[in-house]
């Protein structure tokens, strides 16, 4: 419910606490994740979505709430790295799958850019 999210924190907890598995426990990670993104806590959101991301390697909704929460700690070029590659990963859209390997490979560029400002112009046609 919104505006009590502070007050789901220990329910979360205490389920997760009890030994929840699959579906239901995958749903108690994603849900404190974004409970303690949504109430500013980022650091500890981005430890359960860590966690979510190690127990269900498949699930892809842990990378994107995780992108989120790296954008709230400052880490804009990862977050959007990860996005880019779930992009990539998941669109059976034809124009992006036309060119997923360029976009792969710009996400990957991401990690290695330095914060100084970008001439792309050598990336585009100017025709």
């Amino acid at each position: 419910m919104l505006g009590l999210e502070k007050e789901a924190i220990p329910f979360y907890k205490n389920a997760l606490k009890q030994g929840l598995a699959g579906q239901e426990r995958r749903g108690a990670l994603l849900g404190l994740g974004s409970t303690y993104r949504t109430i500013g806590e980022y650091h500890k959101s981005k430890t359960v979505f860590e966690q979510g991301m190690q127990e269900f390697p498949t699930a892809n909704e842990f990378p994107v709430f995780y992108a989120m929460t790296l954008h709230n700690l400052g880490n804009d070029r990862k977050a959007l790295e990860i996005l880019l590659h779930k992009l990539v990963e998941l669109t059976v859209d034809e124009g992006i799958q036309r060119y997923k390997k360029a976009i792969a490979f710009y996400a990957d560029q991401l990690a290695t850019e330095k914060n100084s400002p970008h001439n792309y112009s050598s990336h585009t046609s100017s025709s």
